[in-house]
């Protein structure tokens, strides 16, 4: 079915959307976080693990009822820009772009890096750079060519993904029941150190309003929203748990691994299971490269048909109704970031900004049942209290952030600033004309 008002295509099932959410959160983090929060943590690093869950399923619990108001592609700008009006929309479309840029482009050096561990060239200048343009260039096309074939191409990596991930907590599993590694006391943790898991944490489970971007090609949207972000929750707590809990049961709590799946294979599996995760991990990367391709350029595609931006940014190809211009402009700019920037550098930019806009979209919630108490599908129980909590949940990681890279961030918001003016301006000259 095809959208008069859009031009677009819906052909993003329910299962489909609950794939994109999943595919859009694991990536990169599970292969390589869970000795890092296990070395803050100890033991209790499984518990952390939950707890992230419950603080991310908290603000996920207002994107659902949020979302459910909604059929029209934009995600986070779309509801900030109704709840609070055009310049906090752009202000928060502008920062979710730069989240969701900064995010793909960190993975995309990860990739380079555990391609490295086959062919140890691939970090040079112009390998690695010849490898970022295809691995980007890939997908750019494939979701040009249409959103089906971007829709399958998100469902294939998110169930290659996880079964790597299955049969190492599968077989960690076994060895922890059995023969786990000696756990030994773990002293109590100061609060800096839970606080610094958790942002940790949070990044490896943010992504997942990549889901809610494209909704003027789901099926139906208001419902499958809801699923799909519920679904997501679900599954990435219990395969984020359960690869916490098999790395400290099988090389303790206090691992120095920076690959600590690849050595809980290595361990159960021999060096075939340290290499089968190896390829687990090029495939989680590549898929959530995928998830963000399929789901981001539709930000850009909405600001251009509120007004927001030039109307290019919402040109349609005519074989395959696919937003051709933004797609092309989120590609190049995820290569530009993954050459420009290192992967910490990429991460930071990524987690403050998401803080920014996770928490304008629960104030949304507030809004939003004030101005339009009927509208949403879904009606979260003790919803103010969720958004309000959300909100707190924001702020308090944000304390814990490195800000020194706020410079782009300073930037970001000037552009932003910049783009409410300009869009001001263009609406203003079409109502004269109008007249």
């Amino acid at each position: 079915m095809t959208l008069p008002q859009t031009g677009l295509v819906r052909a993003i099932g329910r299962w489909s959307l609950a794939a994109l959410a999943v595919n859009s959160v694991i990536g990169s983090g599970i292969f390589g976080l869970p000795t890092t929060v296990a070395a803050l943590l100890g033991r209790r690093s499984v518990v952390a693990v939950l707890i992230a869950g419950a603080a991310i399923g908290v603000i996920m619990a207002c994107f659902a009822e949020v979302a459910s108001q909604f059929s029209n592609a934009g995600g986070p700008y779309l509801y900030a820009r109704t709840a609070f009006g055009r310049l906090t929309g752009i202000v928060v479309g502008w920062m979710l772009y730069l989240a969701q840029v900064a995010a793909p482009a960190a993975n995309a050096n990860l990739f380079v890096i555990y391609l490295a561990e086959f062919w140890p060239a691939a970090k040079e200048p112009w390998p690695r750079a010849i490898i970022l343009t295809s691995l980007i260039g890939v997908l750019a096309l494939v979701n040009i060519f249409g959103t089906r074939q971007g829709t399958i191409v998100s469902n294939v990596f998110t169930v290659a993904k996880l079964l790597p991930l299955l049969m190492v907590i599968t077989a960690g599993a076994v060895v922890t029941i059995l023969h786990h590694a000696p756990l030994g006391m773990t002293p109590s943790q100061p609060p800096a150190a839970w606080m610094k898991a958790m942002v940790l944490l949070i990044f490896a489970y943010g992504g997942f309003e990549t889901a809610v971007t494209p909704m003027s090609e789901v099926k139906n949207p208001r419902r499958d929203a809801v699923f799909a972000l519920f679904a997501g929750l679900v599954t990435c707590t219990v395969i984020y748990a359960l690869v916490q809990w098999v790395v400290i049961g099988v090389l303790g709590p206090v691992s120095l691994s920076d690959r600590p799946l690849a050595e809980v294979a290595r361990l159960t599996m021999g060096n075939s299971g340290a290499g089968l995760v190896a390829i687990g991990a090029l495939i989680s990367v590549y898929g959530y490269l995928s998830a963000k391709m399929l789901g981001m350029p539709r930000v850009t595609f909405a600001l251009a048909k509120n007004g927001d931006l030039p109307q290019i940014f919402a040109a349609l190809n005519s074989n395959f109704q696919t937003p051709w211009f933004s797609i092309l402009f989120y590609a190049v700019a995820v290569w530009g970031l993954a050459l420009l920037g290192s992967f910490t550098w990429n991460v930071t930019l990524s987690v403050v900004a998401r803080l920014l806009y996770y928490a304008v979209v629960c104030a949304a919630l507030l809004a939003l049942r004030r101005s339009s108490p009927q509208a949403a599908a879904f009606r979260l129980p003790a919803g103010p209290l969720f958004a309000l909590l959300g909100i707190g949940i924001c702020l308090a990681l944000a304390t814990q952030v490195d800000l020194s890279k706020s410079i782009i961030l300073g930037l970001t918001l000037g552009a932003a600033l910049l783009n409410w003016i300009w869009a001001k301006y263009v609406n203003r000259r079409a109502v004269v004309n109008q007249e």
